[in-house]
């Protein structure tokens, strides 16, 4: 590729854009040197990563790079044997803690299956442990070293302090004796070591060294002489503590000397891996997809949009080249449509050669190319308009030298700017020559020759970009085999130029011309309306498309949902005697504590026939395990007829037939949005003469309660209204539950609270007798209740 191409199909913009993506000063520098390629293999290595990266960015948004520096150079001084400053040191540590980050967010087997490529590198990265704690343990920020980086510097820096603190303890009791002397009764510091501001006309009363004077002359400040030993000392400390330093850094310079090789591999690869985050953040940024590419010329951009134009003003325009025809030759009049046609074609053709994805519909081919040569001016800068034919022919010139069967050529305006029918016999050679040579073409012109040469040479296919004449506009919508008009007297007309000379204008154009223009128009217009209907017929494709997928859905849903609950009434059931069950186990054990009691024979006897009436039932339950209660009021179904309504043991509820008993003795039932096949011995039917009440589930309202009520409540502390509104409710929860005897626990008290209970048990439809409890049972504090 030549810098020209580069320049004029702006690819340096799509590297800016690229760049910005980057995290990591390395990373964009690996943006900033992307260069297309024509070797196909690399091509899709490229693609292949960038499509891994876009699913990566799609899914979680990026990988964890936050952080990440260059430490190349850091880590080659090191190397070298310098020292290696905190922020370096930091950097390095910032490059093992972005490594450990990778690895722990790649620890999923299910991502390493589906990500191989990017699984490979942070794979290979090198998590040092050791030196990114020693880093992190001896370095607290670019400025400061931790404490605790060494006993040495501990021990050191405490003696500072408490020399510090003598210091200021010792001045601060000189303050009040020199009071007089001095301009303010403070300490401060003057290169590195405490003073005082004495007044310079005292300066002999106070004994000291003067280490600066005020900007007037009138303070000097001094270090007295008793503290002078004192911040000697401390200076000699913080000398100290500088060597110290200086140990530690040194230290962790070598560690990373030795560790260099691992280290430069980490900054490399993650750095790499940026440079693919980007390229991914870029494609989903500009709506793009991986193309499909090749070798042999063959491009088709479905779709297509230009990147450097608003994803939301651009038109997408459809471009093939390559398998019918090699040459696209586009004419047209000079409405911009053009141009943006051989740029989008370039510019989008570099970019899949470089491993980017481009702004195009899913399907689209791309053919990489050893040379791409681009002659394209830009119609609105001053410097296109300045250019000769002479500078347009020279570079045409060097096309001519360098194309071969593995170049696409876009050349903008073949021919012009000289005499009309010299430009058009020029521009016909030259197309010829290029094809001729085997190499892609897409030009532009508006010589109407062009058209006539390019619907009879085999291997050229015309091209327009639709023009609206009624908004004097252009479309930009490109149309593959519709050569172009010019629309110049249409144009002329809308504009007002007097219709007189645009008839005088028309005679002078010989009639076959005239005549191809026409026929020209009319292609267009039957074209464009083919290809409306076309689009409304792609339209109603993908409505149907979608609807099918959505009919898919909601079949998957309803068949998921009816299993569920087919097995949660299923779970329903078994939990229903599972505690039915336990209950009874409870009843037993009751009873046989009752016996050991030795009460009275009557109560063993009923205690004894309520043991076998709920052994009795707990059997004929065991017997219908997989079933859920049926309702009462309902009979089984023995035969059915389409659109009867129905009620499905199996699940619960009712529904509607939808068919006859299959040879399975199936039935098919509608319950809801739900469709189900039930075998007919499941299906129960209302008892025909049963009032509409019993329709309510009698039995299913006694097994919830049963499930839920217990054999005593307890009225303690309740006001009197409180306790009877309770009592009635539970009584009535009580009876159909099928319990015979509760507790009702009232407490002593004052007893008012137990008339009042028991005055309402009296006359209760439930009762059938009461009395306080025994000694064993709570006594006064309890009234047993026998329900009828």
């Amino acid at each position: 590729m030549n810098e020209k191409t580069f320049r004029v199909l702006e690819y340096n913009k799509i590297i800016e854009m690229l760049s910005k993506r980057a995290v990591s000063s390395k990373g964009r520098k690996m943006c900033e040197e992307l260069l297309p390629t024509s070797n196909l293999l690399e091509v899709e290595d490229r693609l292949r990563e960038t499509k891994e990266a876009y699913d990566v960015v799609l899914k979680w948004g990026s990988l964890p790079l936050e952080g990440v520096k260059d430490i190349e150079d850091s880590v080659k001084r090191a190397k070298m044997g310098f020292t290696l400053t905190p922020s370096e040191l930091l950097r390095v540590s910032d490059i093992l803690r972005v490594t450990k980050r990778l690895k722990s967010f790649f620890a999923d087997g299910a991502k390493k299956e589906n990500y191989p490529i990017i699984n490979e590198i942070i794979e290979s990265l090198f998590y040092i442990k050791s030196l990114e704690e020693d880093i992190e343990r001896a370095i607290v920020s670019e400025e400061e070293i931790d404490d605790r980086a060494s006993e040495k510097l501990y021990s050191i820096r405490r003696a500072i302090k408490d020399k510090n603190q003598r210091v200021k303890e010792k001045l601060q009791s000189m303050l009040h004796s020199l009071s007089k002397y001095l301009q303010e009764p403070i300490i401060t510091m003057r290169n590195g070591r405490y003073v005082i501001p004495v007044k310079s006309e005292f300066k002999g009363s106070v004994a000291g060294l003067v280490h600066d004077q005020s900007a007037s002359g009138s303070t000097l400040f001094i270090e007295p002489m008793p503290i002078v030993e004192l911040n000697n000392e401390i200076r000699e400390l913080e000398l100290k503590e500088k060597v110290e330093i200086e140990r530690i850094l040194k230290e962790l310079s070598e560690k990373v000397a030795k560790n260099s090789e691992e280290l430069l591999h980490d900054n490399e690869n993650i750095a790499y891996l940026d440079f693919l985050m980007a390229k991914a953040k870029f494609g989903l940024d500009l709506d793009a997809s991986i193309p499909e590419v090749n070798d042999k010329g063959i491009i088709n951009m479905k779709r297509a949009r230009h990147p450097l134009i608003d994803k939301e003003k651009v038109v997408p325009i459809d471009i093939r080249l390559g398998q019918n025809y090699n040459a696209l030759v586009i004419t047209g009049p000079n409405t911009g449509g053009k141009t943006v046609t051989l740029k989008t074609t370039g510019l989008l053709t570099l970019m899949a050669m470089a491993g980017l994805a481009i702004p195009c519909s899913d399907g689209s081919t791309v053919s990489v190319f050893n040379k791409v040569f681009a002659d394209i001016g830009d119609e609105q800068s001053i410097e296109q308009s300045l250019s000769t034919f002479s500078s347009h022919m020279k570079n045409i010139i060097n096309i001519v030298k360098e194309a071969d069967e593995k170049s696409l050529i876009l050349v903008d305006e073949l021919g012009a700017g000289t005499d009309p029918s010299e430009g058009a016999a020029l521009a016909m050679s030259l197309l010829e020559y290029f094809y001729k040579k085997g190499a892609k073409l897409v030009a532009t012109t508006h010589y109407s020759e062009i058209k006539v040469f390019a619907m009879e040479k085999e291997g050229f296919e015309n091209a327009s970009v639709e023009f609206d004449v009624e908004t004097l506009r252009p479309t930009y919508r490109l149309l593959i085999g519709i050569p172009g008009k010019s629309n110049a007297f249409e144009i002329s007309k809308r504009l007002g130029l007097d219709e007189g000379i645009i008839n005088r204008a028309r005679e002078f154009i010989s009639k076959d011309v005239a005549k191809f223009e026409d026929v020209i128009q009319s292609l267009q217009n039957k074209t464009l309306l083919l290809e409306r209907e076309i689009d409304e017929v792609q339209k109603i494709k993908r409505e149907n498309l979608e609807l099918k997928k959505e009919y898919s859905e909601k079949k998957y849903k309803l068949e998921s949902q009816r299993d569920k609950e087919i097995k949660k009434a299923q779970e329903e059931a078994r939990r229903i005697i599972r505690q039915a069950k336990e209950e009874a186990d409870a009843i037993l054990k009751e009873l046989n504590e009752l016996r050991k009691r030795a009460l009275e024979a009557e109560s063993i006897r009923e205690a004894e026939e309520a043991r076998k009436k709920l052994k009795n039932k707990l059997d004929a339950m065991s017997s219908k395990e997989e079933e859920v209660i049926v309702k009462d009021g309902m009979i089984e179904a023995r035969d059915v007829k389409v659109g009867d309504e129905v009620y499905v043991s199996t699940v619960s509820a009712k529904g509607t037939v939808l068919s006859l008993p299959d040879a399975k003795g199936e039935v098919l039932v509608q319950i809801g949005v739900m469709k189900m096949s039930v075998p007919l011995d499941k299906l129960f039917i209302e008892e025909k003469g049963k009032k509409q009440a019993q329709k309510l589930g009698t039995t299913k309202i006694i097994k919830e309660k049963a499930e839920n009520i217990s054999t005593s409540i307890d009225l303690r502390g309740q006001t009197i209204d409180e306790a009877l509104y309770n009592l009635d409710k539970y009584l009535d929860d009580a009876f159909l539950s099928g319990l015979t005897k509760v507790t009702i626990i009232h407490g002593k008290g004052t007893g008012a609270l137990r008339e009042g209970i028991q005055r309402a048990l009296r006359s209760h439809s439930h009762v059938k007798s009461f009395r306080l409890g025994d000694f064993s049972e709570g006594g006064s504090g309890v009234t047993i209740v026998e329900l009828k």
